[in-house]
């Protein structure tokens, strides 16, 4: 395991390190460092499964001196090899979360989560918890087969069009089975049809993560869809065809066994990709958990709702080392 200094310009939330740590099984993962060098650590989990970490990221936590860690999960943004499925799984990202930990000399860190970075930020802390001083979930996503018949079948209720639009592009024998199609059709050697499927999949998850998913434009054509974007749907399909190596009992067992961590959970009451009744059952099952409403939000973290509880919460936590003030205080 060895790691490989890069330099890199400023950010919103200044960077002071970025390198490459190599965690075995032909695997190397890029990460960075940003903020306050000798506050206390937080590591901020992207999304996806399949996304990236971006400096754009840090404006969920740079509302108080912190050292914000990002790195970029196997096989997706600057980590290599891209779009690589070979050893990538849940346990295989926990251990990486460990070994990141130890390779920084952190001992323990606030995760914060968002999205599928929130399911794997309960994993981890369920399974290193002497490790987590506290946890800020959002948008959370349970993994399971409910959550993958919601987003692939059940949402057509309230974005009929939208829904249309995607399910065009599989054939009509797969409907019942889109994610395992996905998975075959990612895996396989025809690069067009992974661009194509890219665009369109990348078009569906926009337009249901906005306010006014009906109003969403036509699908964007295949030029849009870059390697780095076929590489993140090809992780996606992996995981989602397998339920995140975890699914939805996995991942509320890893709510309950964080039962005494200081933990917040932020969700958008008009979620439509992570419905909002999966922060109830993480928050009812993780006892001593707070969980705040973020009003007419749906899936996007940068709504100015969500934005805003999130930035509370990590002030709170930087004041009180909990969320006892928050959402009522510090935010």
């Amino acid at each position: 395991m060895h790691s490989e200094t890069v330099t890199v310009a400023g950010t919103a939330t200044e960077t002071f390190d970025a390198s490459w740590l190599d965690v075995g099984q032909g695997h190397r993962l890029y990460y960075e460092q940003a903020g306050a060098t000798n506050a206390t650590a937080a590591l901020l989990l992207h999304g996806g499964p399949g996304s990236g970490s971006s400096p754009r990221q840090r404006i969920f936590l740079d509302s108080a001196p912190l050292r914000i860690v990002q790195f970029d999960q196997r096989g997706c943004g600057r980590s290599e090899p891209l779009g690589e499925t070979a050893h990538n799984h849940a346990d295989a990202l926990i251990g990486d979360i460990e070994r990141l930990r130890v390779h920084l000399g952190i001992d323990r860190w606030l995760v914060f989560g968002g999205s599928w970075g929130a399911a794997l930020a309960l994993a981890y802390a369920a399974r290193h918890r002497d490790h987590v001083s506290g946890l800020i979930l959002r948008g959370v996503f349970l993994t399971g087969k409910a959550d993958l018949d919601w987003f692939f079948h059940g949402v057509s209720a309230l974005a009929p069009e939208v829904h249309a639009r995607f399910m065009a592009q599989v054939p009509r024998r797969w409907r019942r089975s889109v994610v395992t199609w996905l998975d075959r059709c990612f895996a396989g050697a025809d690069s067009e049809q992974g661009r194509h499927l890219s665009a369109h999949w990348q078009a569906y998850e926009t337009a249901l993560g906005g306010m006014h998913p009906q109003a969403g434009a036509n699908p964007p054509g295949i030029v849009s869809a870059t390697p780095g974007l076929r590489a993140k749907y090809r992780i996606q399909a992996h995981y989602l065809a397998r339920k995140c190596f975890l699914g939805e009992a996995a991942v509320l067992n890893a709510a309950a066994n964080s039962s005494g961590i200081p933990v917040a959970i932020i969700h958008g009451t008009h979620d439509l990709v992570c419905r909002p009744q999966n922060a109830w059952r993480v928050h009812r099952t993780c006892t001593g958990s707070r969980l705040a409403w973020a009003a007419q939000a749906g899936h996007d973290p940068y709504h100015p709702a969500s934005l805003h509880l999130l930035r509370g919460a990590t002030r709170c936590f930087a004041t009180h080392g909990d969320f006892s003030a928050w959402p009522d205080g510090n935010n």
